[in-house]
C-alpha cells in the first residue's frame, strides 16, 4: 500500500469514527472479534501484575502478546485511537496524538513448537520507532489484517500518563455505611503545584477501578475539599465497593502431573482436557486469605525447553460450579483477565439441570490463572460477588485511581496522574 492510499485509509477511518460518535457511544470495551485469537496479554514490560499505564518521558514499555491459532502466518498491523476519560474517541486528529503514520506492522512472530494446537505467537512493544505517543490519556489499540483494515481481530485498552500530579489512594473497611463487614471504601488525595489546577471542580475527572473491572468502575467529578495545592475525595458513598473474596486459582503448567486446582488432565484426540476441581459457593464460608494476582494470568509450561510463549499447549479447561440447583433471577459469569473483559460471551456459565451445576468449557493456554464467579441479575450489567463468592472486608483488592484534567479550552482529557492501593495493607 503506497503512502497516498494509506492517507486515504486513515482519513476514512477518521470520518467513520466521527459518524459513529454522532450516532451514539462507541463500544471501546476490550473485545476479541476473531475466535482464533487467544491468550491476549497487555502489560508493562517490567511488571505484568499492575495496570497497563505507561508514564510519559520514561523507560516504560508496554508489551502486547497474543496467539493466532492457525497453521498459516497472518500478516498483522495495529493502530490506536485516542480516547477521553470515559473511553470515547476524543476530538484530536491522529497527527496530534501519535508521531508519523498511525499504523505499524507486527514483525515479531513465531510458530508454536511441539504443541497439539498449532499457533503463531505475536508480540510488539509500545512505544517504538514507528509509534510514539504525543499526548497523555486513554488509548484504544486495534489489531487487524494488513490486507484488510476492516478485518479487526481485537481491540484492547491502555493508558499514557503525564505524572503531573501525585495521587495517594487509601482503602478502609470502616465505611460510611458499616464497620468491618461486607464493604470497602476508597478515598484519595491529589496533590499538585499551587495554581497548576485552576478549577478542580470543573476540570478534574477521577475514575476508580476495583481489580481492573470495567462493569463496576466509578466516576467522580467533584472533590469534597479543595486546598491551595491539593484536592481530597473522601466520604463519597459512590466509592463504597462490595469487598468480594480472594480470587480462585488453578494451574495447568504440567500436562503430566497434578496441578493446583486441577482434578485431572487427559488427552482426548485432538486436544488436552483439564478438568478443574468442582467449585462451590463461598458466600456462607469464613474468609480465607490466599495470595493472588488480582485476576491476572501467566503463561507457563513447566516442561518447556525454551520459550513458554511458544511451547505452552492449549487445553480445553472445564469449569464447574456446584450450586445444587438453578439460581433464579440472573446469570453466573466467570471473571478474570484471561477472558479479555467482562462481559465475554464465553464467560457466561451454562446451567446443567442433570447435576445442578453451572459449567463452562474454555480453550486456555497452559499457565497459572486467577478467576472468580460473578452473579449478574437480570436487567443489569454489573456483576455482584456477594451471592456466590461472598463479601468479606478482609479481602485484598487492587484499586486503581485515574485522574484526568481538562482545563478550559482544551479538546481532550489529560491523564495527569494515577495511584494504586491495596485493601488490607
Amino acid at each position: 500500500m503506497n503512502n497516498r492510499n494509506r492517507t486515504i485509509m486513515l482519513l476514512c477511518s477518521i470520518v467513520i469514527a466521527t459518524v459513529a460518535m454522532a450516532q451514539g457511544r462507541v463500544d471501546t470495551r476490550v473485545h476479541i472479534f476473531d475466535d482464533n485469537v487467544h491468550s491476549l496479554k497487555v502489560c508493562l514490560a517490567n511488571n505484568m501484575y499492575i495496570p497497563p499505564v505507561l508514564m510519559m518521558n520514561s523507560d516504560d514499555r508496554l508489551i502486547v502478546n497474543f496467539d493466532y491459532l492457525d497453521y498459516d502466518i497472518h500478516y498483522l498491523r495495529y493502530s490506536v485511537t485516542h480516547c477521553d476519560a470515559d473511553w470515547q474517541p476524543s476530538k484530536l486528529v491522529e497527527s496530534e496524538y501519535v508521531s508519523g503514520f498511525n499504523y505499524a506492522d507486527i514483525d515479531d512472530y513465531a510458530p508454536s513448537e511441539a504443541t497439539y494446537v498449532h499457533y503463531y505467537n505475536y508480540q510488539f512493544v509500545l512505544p517504538n520507532a514507528d509509534m510514539e505517543f504525543l499526548v497523555s490519556g486513554n488509548y484504544l489499540l486495534t489489531v487487524y489484517e494488513q490486507s484488510d483494515p476492516d478485518d479487526i481481530l481485537f481491540q484492547t485498552r491502555f493508558s499514557v500518563c503525564e505524572g503531573a500530579v501525585s495521587v495517594f489512594p487509601e482503602v478502609t473497611s470502616r465505611t460510611d455505611i458499616e464497620y468491618n463487614n461486607r464493604f470497602q471504601q476508597v478515598s484519595f488525595n491529589v496533590r499538585y503545584k499551587p495554581g497548576q489546577i485552576k478549577d478542580p471542580y470543573s476540570e478534574l475527572t477521577c475514575i476508580v477501578y476495583q481489580n481492573s473491572r470495567e462493569d463496576n468502575a466509578v466516576t467522580v467529578k467533584r472533590p469534597m475539599m479543595v486546598g491551595v495545592d491539593n484536592v481530597t475525595y473522601e466520604h463519597n458513598r459512590d466509592l463504597i465497593f462490595p469487598a468480594g473474596n480472594e480470587f480462585r486459582r488453578f494451574e495447568t503448567v504440567n500436562a503430566h502431573n497434578i496441578n493446583m486446582g486441577v482434578q485431572s488432565i487427559r488427552y482426548y484426540e485432538p486436544l488436552y482436557h483439564a478438568i478443574l476441581m468442582i467449585d462451590e459457593p463461598r458466600n456462607e464460608l469464613q474468609y480465607l486469605y490466599d495470595q493472588t494476582q488480582h485476576g491476572r494470568f501467566t503463561i507457563r509450561n513447566a516442561e518447556a525447553y525454551g520459550e513458554n510463549a511458544l511451547e505452552a499447549d492449549y487445553m480445553i479447561t472445564h469449569f464447574t460450579l456446584d450450586t445444587q440447583g438453578k439460581l433464579n433471577g440472573g446469570n453466573v459469569w466467570l471473571y478474570g483477565e484471561f477472558l479479555n473483559g467482562y462481559p465475554s460471551t464465553q464467560a457466561m456459565m451454562k446451567y446443567d439441570a442433570s447435576n445442578g451445576c453451572y459449567t463452562a468449557d474454555i480453550l486456555l493456554k497452559q499457565g497459572a490463572y486467577n478467576y472468580m464467579y460473578l452473579w449478574v441479575p437480570d436487567g443489569t450489567s454489573v456483576g455482584q460477588t456477594g451471592r456466590i463468592e461472598g463479601d468479606h472486608y478482609e479481602t485484598i483488592n487492587e484499586y486503581l485511581v485515574m485522574v484526568y484534567d481538562r482545563p478550559m479550552g482544551e479538546r481532550y482529557d489529560h491523564l495527569v496522574g494515577y495511584g494504586v492501593a491495596y485493601s488490607g495493607k
